[in-house]
């Protein structure tokens, strides 16, 4: 047998696994579609954050200017979680989606997101006075698992924005923490898909920024739509 004929029988199999289907295609461009949507929409209503951030080297030596900068990230992530949510059942959703998604849910994500932020600032301030602080240094535990319950609970806040519009705020407070602490795995996950991004984007501001906010904020949903099923099967 010559050695064509061998060869002859593997040209079909390698092109069934070079060759990729039109839905295939589809999904992969309606994902690139709605991340490069999120980015913009990020840049575009995060803009005086991030011109801040470019211009100032130290940005941590002035923490109540670029912590009233901060408020707008909570709006701007409820939006993008607008944004997928309609984009489940229009592949192609127009920008437009996301900056409707902004504006229905602006009031309750940033007061949801304002009272997060500042306890969060209160933690961190009292983890780096109480770290060296001898007896007292025993409650820097707490604070950390405090500062990491209250960090994943308050993306299922901004997530019930959208899932749950009618439900109270305390009603959202009480299910987001159960929610954050029942659902360990994926809350965890959803931090540290953050952090790396805020990472990255620290690392290589130009690229990170095109690229990893909406696949983080992308997977972000995911979990906490998993996270909260049994909230959404409850008011549907």
């Amino acid at each position: 047998m010559s050695a064509a004929g061998v060869r002859q029988p593997l040209r079909p199999s390698l092109a069934a696994r070079v060759n990729v289907g039109a839905d295939t295609w589809s999904v992969i461009w309606s994902l690139v579609h709605r991340v490069l949507v999120v980015n913009l929409g990020l840049a575009i209503t995060n803009l005086p954050l991030l011109v801040a951030l470019a211009v100032v080297a130290q940005p941590w030596r002035y923490p109540v200017f670029f912590g009233l900068l901060t408020v707008g990230v909570g709006p701007a992530v409820a939006a993008a979680f607008g944004y997928l949510r309609q984009a489940e059942d229009d592949d192609r959703a127009p920008v437009r989606e996301y900056f409707r998604a902004y504006r229905r849910n602006f009031a309750a994500a940033t007061r949801r997101w304002s009272v997060a932020t500042a306890l969060v600032a209160v933690l961190v301030t009292d983890i780096v006075w109480l770290h060296d602080a001898g007896p007292a240094a025993v409650l820097v535990p707490l604070l950390v698992v405090t500062a990491v319950v209250v960090l994943a609970a308050t993306v299922l806040l901004l997530a019930l924005v959208e899932l749950a519009p009618g439900l109270g705020v305390r009603a959202a407070v009480r299910t987001a923490i159960w929610s954050a602490v029942r659902r360990t795995p994926l809350s965890l996950l959803s931090l540290v898909v953050l952090l790396a991004a805020l990472l990255s984007v620290n690392q290589a501001p130009l690229l990170a920024l095109s690229t990893l906010p909406g696949c983080a904020l992308l997977v972000v949903w995911v979990n906490s739509r998993a996270a909260l099923a049994h909230v959404t099967t409850s008011t549907s």
